[in-house]
């Protein structure tokens, strides 16, 4: 992870205080959420679960009883404090494409089309009904594709090409061109591989 992510505290309270520095309404706006004026407290989507944020002091809260991370946190708050309300653009771009993103491609297929690979290219209909039940759209990419929304302007389109004999499975993560108006590139690095990461977990679960 990239320099921002080595100190998380740090990364947290910067987030903070950057979110206070903005008006509440136009946060809402630009992220799609809703604000709640009467508790100063945004309610957002993020993969699958529904989260208070205090405007207030920056705490994160899910609404439902599951176990939020700091990092993932972090990413919650990057993602109203990037936002701007750009529309989407409906034109795929790769990680390379994203800002420095051509820096971080190693880490970042480590990270995300190994592991999706790992897990879903020998089960690919288990891959479309376990990203189903996370609001997964299907696509018409490589041999199967679909487009999950982590956060409501947020599309990740994960696409998978099976092997043969003369050639293994293949992957790869796609992104909408407006993508750099929502989170940094490190963040989508990461947001990326937290969604292979659920889907490995529900798939374990449903064994």
């Amino acid at each position: 992870m990239t320099k921002s992510y080595m100190n998380l505290d740090v990364t947290y309270q910067f987030a903070v205080e950057m979110l206070k520095n903005k008006e509440p309404q136009e946060i809402a706006r630009n992220a799609a959420v809703e604000y709640y004026p009467e508790t100063s407290e945004f309610s957002v989507k993020y993969l699958g679960g529904t989260f208070l944020v205090s405007f207030n002091d920056g705490t994160v809260e899910p609404v439902e009883e599951i176990k939020v991370s700091l990092t993932e946190k972090i990413l919650i708050l990057h993602y109203l404090n990037t936002a701007n309300g750009a529309p989407l653009q409906g034109k795929f771009i790769s990680f390379k494409e994203l800002p420095d993103g051509a820096i971080y491609i190693e880490p970042f297929t480590r990270r995300t089309i190994k592991p999706m690979l790992k897990l879903f290219a020998e089960r690919q209909e288990e891959f479309v009904e376990l990203a189903k039940t996370i609001g997964a759209e299907i696509q018409d990419l490589g041999d199967t594709s679909v487009t999950i929304y982590p956060f409501p302007k947020v599309p990740i389109t994960y696409v998978i090409w099976s092997g043969d004999d003369e050639f293994p499975a293949s992957g790869n993560i796609l992104f909408d061109a407006s993508a750099p108006f929502y989170l940094p590139t490190e963040d989508y690095a990461l947001v990326s591989g937290l969604v292979i990461y659920q889907l490995g977990s529900l798939l374990q679960n449903s064994k």
